[in-house]
């Protein structure tokens, strides 16, 4: 059975959806079944990838198509996604009648867990009922942050709700790990910033750093993940790495 991971962080800006299209596809590389969802109503991980179907992540969650009708497949070979759609905008207002509300993208994902290896949800820059569903249909959470003034009150934050959930609505929700984004380590507050978050959370932070880079930047408007842009990028570089951590991890 897959194991499902929610990429999240109540933030904008910190390159979650850079993470969940470029980790899955490196992952995917190793030819590991990997699924993306993308529930966050921007719809960046669709455009990224290149994304347009009939069907989206919305019609799933409103019942009105199965899982499966809705799964694309992409330039990689063993990587596939659910596509989000601008219709998503307007869906938790739609999903706060229905019941079991929090657990409807859980109950829809596993009837394809035993497809792939791996699911990531890319979930949006908020705390709000979409963002529940991806935590409750995960087994873990990958946490990107930036090293910025309000990185430790946002994981705090972020933390607190994750020990909500756990202790209502999925018992089992572990921390994959937090991952920093974006970084430069020439600023004294990056460093600052760094150093405290290691502190506070030394057990969960990856080793794998993902570096600001132009490449990587440049790679969604072409709708490709990095390393089908430029695989010797700096940007590419940094997701393999994080892509070999995560497989170690998940040995």
């Amino acid at each position: 059975m897959g194991k499902v991971i929610s990429i999240a962080n109540q933030k904008g800006g910190v390159g979650k959806t850079t993470t969940a299209v470029n980790l899955s596809a490196s992952i995917a590389v190793t030819e590991r079944r990997v699924l993306l969802v993308d529930i966050d109503p921007q719809a960046n991980a669709t455009t990224g990838l290149s994304g347009q179907a009939r069907k989206s992540v919305y019609d799933v969650l409103i019942g009105n198509t199965d899982i499966k009708d809705a799964i694309i497949p992409t330039e990689l070979s063993y990587l596939f996604f659910v596509p989000s759609s601008l219709s998503l905008a307007g869906a938790e207002v739609e999903l706060v009648d229905m019941k079991n509300r929090e657990s409807i993208l859980k109950s829809k994902i596993d009837s394809v867990r035993n497809d792939y290896d791996y699911i990531f949800i890319d979930s949006p820059p908020s705390l709000g009922l979409l963002t529940i569903n991806g935590l409750v249909a995960a087994n873990s959470v990958l946490v990107p942050i930036q090293c910025e003034f309000y990185a430790m009150e946002g994981l705090s934050r972020l933390f607190s709700t994750i020990t909500r959930i756990r202790n209502s609505l999925n018992p089992n929700l572990d921390i994959e790990g937090i991952l920093f984004t974006m970084l430069d380590m020439r600023p004294l507050l990056s460093r600052e910033v760094r150093g405290e978050v290691e502190r506070h959370f030394k057990n969960s932070v990856l080793r794998a750093t993902i570096p600001r880079n132009i490449r990587l930047a440049e790679a969604p408007s072409f709708g490709k993940p990095a390393l089908l842009y430029d695989v010797r990028s700096k940007g590419a570089r940094a997701y393999f790495e994080l892509a070999e951590e995560f497989l170690l991890r998940n040995n």
